[in-house]
C-alpha cells in the first residue's frame, strides 16, 4: 500500500503459450508471464522492475527468461559515476552542430541502429493481449480505499494537456504602401532607421517563444555544467553544451507533462521536485514538436519506457541524443532525491546485437534472473558469450531474498474486499485457483504480493 492508502491492483495473464519474438523474429518462440495493471503505485513498480518485469501501458510482463528464446535482462546505468563514451561524444557534437549552425547529418546506414529499433523491440511481449472486459464487477478504486485502515487521498494522475499544432501558421507580411520620397531629402533623422519586415517578424517570434518559455509551467532540463579543473575530464553536462553560442542558430526547448499510465503520480517530502509517475518529455525544435520520451520517476530510478521522433531528424541519432539528456536529468533529480541514482534503459538482450548498444552506457549492472541481485555488466558478458540464458550472480549459495514462502498471505481483491489468500480459499470453497496464485505470487515475490492486490471476480 502506498503512503496516501491506495493499493496496487492487478489481473494476472498467466503466460504458458509461445508468442513471436521481436528480436528474432522466431514464430513461437517468445514466452513471458503478464498481468493487467489497473493501477499501480511507483514504490511496488520499482519493487517489480527490480525482479524483471516491465510494463508496456498498462500491461506489465516478465518474460520466462531460462524458456524464451532471447531472453532479456533489466539494465541500469549508474548515472552519478556515467561518462560519456566517443560514440556518445559524437552524438553530442553532431546535434550540438546543428543547433549552432544548421549542419543536418547524412544518415549512414550503418549508424544509429538503436535509433531506428527505438523500444520497439523492447515493448515485444504476449500478441493480442486485450485489457479485461468491463463489466458490473469493475474495480473501483474508491470502494477499495473506503475498506482500508488507511486514509483516503486522491492520487488520481492528472491528464496530459492536448498536445499544442505543431506548426504555427506564419504571420501575414506586413504591406507598406510604396511612396516616392521627393527630391533631395534623406532619412528623417529624429525617426528610427527602417527595418525589414521580416526581421520585425523574426524578432517577434523570438520574444514569443521566450515569453512562452518563461510561463510554461513545466520544468526545464537544460542542465548546467559544472566548472572542472583541467586535469578532470568533462562531464556529461558539459559536453551537451558544449559549442552552444547564445543566439544558436536551432532552439532546442524541454517541455514535461504527465500522462497517462497505471502509475499514479506521488508528491514525497523527500522525493524530486516534479513528483513520482510518469511523464512525456516533450523536445521541441524552434517551436516545433519533433521528439517525445515517456520516462517513469520512480523512488530510486528515472526508467526510459520509449522514445518516438520525427523522422526527418533519424540523422541526428535522437535514440541516443535522448538516453543522454535522461541521464543528466537523474543526475539533476538526485540532487533533490539523493536515492533517485539510477537510470534504467529496460532490457538488455545479448543473444540481438542490435540490441548491445544499451551496454555501452556504462557504468551498469544486470539483474540476475535467479537472485534478483545486481551484476556488473562486464561481469556478465563472458557468461552470456556462452549461454543466451545465464544465471549471473557468482555466489552460488545466493537465493532470492524475496522468495515466496507463505501463500496464504498474498492479498486479493474478492467482491470489492481486500482479504489474504487463505481468507479466500476458505470463503470460496472448492477453488481450483491455488496453482495460478501460487505462480503469480512467485514471480512478484513475497514482499510484493503481500502489498498489491490480485483480482479475483
Amino acid at each position: 500500500m502506498a503512503a496516501g492508502g491506495s493499493y496496487s491492483i492487478v489481473e494476472y495473464f498467466g503466460g504458458d503459450g509461445g508468442h513471436r519474438c521481436g528480436y528474432c523474429k522466431h514464430e513461437n518462440g517468445n514466452f513471458s508471464h503478464g498481468m493487467w495493471s489497473h493501477t499501480m503505485t511507483v514504490q511496488d513498480y520499482q519493487d517489480l522492475i527490480d525482479r524483471g518485469w516491465r510494463r508496456s501501458g498498462k500491461y506489465v510482463y516478465k518474460p520466462t527468461m531460462n524458456k524464451t528464446c532471447c531472453p532479456q535482462y533489466t539494465i541500469r546505468c549508474h548515472a552519478l559515476n556515467f561518462h560519456p563514451s566517443k560514440t556518445h561524444k559524437k552524438t553530442l557534437k553532431k546535434v550540438n552542430r546543428f543547433l549552432s549552425r544548421g549542419e543536418m547529418p547524412v544518415e549512414r546506414h550503418d549508424e544509429g541502429h538503436e535509433d531506428s529499433l527505438g523500444e520497439i523491440m523492447d515493448s515485444a511481449h504476449e500478441e493480442g493481449v486485450q485489457p479485461p472486459r468491463q463489466d458490473p464487477l469493475k474495480i473501483d478504486r474508491s470502494e477499495v480505499q473506503d475498506i482500508s485502515t488507511s486514509p483516503d487521498t486522491d492520487t488520481t494522475n492528472s491528464a496530459a494537456p492536448a498536445m499544442p499544432r505543431e506548426d504555427a501558421a506564419p504571420a501575414p507580411e506586413e504591406k507598406t504602401p510604396n511612396v516616392t520620397p521627393k527630391p533631395g531629402k534623406g532619412a528623417d533623422p529624429s525617426r528610427p532607421l527602417g527595418r525589414k519586415a521580416k526581421d520585425i517578424r523574426k524578432e517577434r517570434r523570438l520574444q514569443k517563444e521566450q515569453q512562452k518559455q518563461q510561463e510554461a509551467e513545466s520544468s526545464s532540463v537544460n542542465p548546467v555544467p559544472s566548472k572542472s579543473s583541467s586535469n578532470q575530464p568533462k562531464s556529461l553536462e558539459e559536453f551537451i553544451t558544449e559549442s552552444l553560442p547564445n543566439d544558436p542558430l536551432h532552439r532546442l526547448e524541454f517541455k514535461r507533462f504527465l500522462c497517462d499510465s497505471p502509475l499514479e503520480a506521488e508528491m514525497a517530502p523527500d522525493g524530486p521536485e516534479v513528483g513520482y509517475g510518469s511523464f512525456h518529455q516533450q523536445y521541441w525544435l524552434d517551436g516545433r514538436i519533433v521528439a517525445v520520451g515517456v520516462l517513469d520517476i520512480l523512488p530510486s530510478c528515472v526508467s526510459s519506457v520509449y522514445l518516438y521522433y520525427h523522422p526527418d531528424f533519424s540523422s541526428l541519432s535522437l535514440g541516443t541524443y535522448s538516453a543522454l539528456r535522461e541521464i543528466a536529468f537523474t543526475r539533476q533529480l538526485q540532487q533533490q532525491s539523493p536515492k533517485l541514482a539510477y537510470y534504467y534503459l529496460g532490457f538488455y538482450v545479448h543473444s540481438c546485437p542490435k540490441m548491445r548498444y544499451k551496454g555501452q552506457y556504462q557504468p551498469s549492472d544486470l539483474l540476475c534472473p535467479e537472485t534478483y541481485t545486481w551484476v556488473s555488466i562486464e561481469r556478465c558478458i563472458p557468461r552470456l558469450e556462452i549461454s543466451a540464458y545465464s544465471r549471473l550472480s557468482e555466489n552460488a549459495h545466493e537465493g532470492d531474498a524475496c522468495a515466496l514462502k507463505e501463500l496464504g498471505r498474498v492479498l486479493v481483491l474478492h467482491r470489492r474486499t481486500v482479504m489474504p489468500y487463505a481468507a479466500y480459499a476458505r470463503k470460496r470453497k472448492g477453488s481450483n485457483d491455488e496453482k495460478e496464485v501460487e505462480q503469480y505470487a512467485s514471480l512478484l515475490g513475497q514482499t510484493c504480493a503481500e502489498r498489491i492486490l490480485l483480482y479475483r471476480a
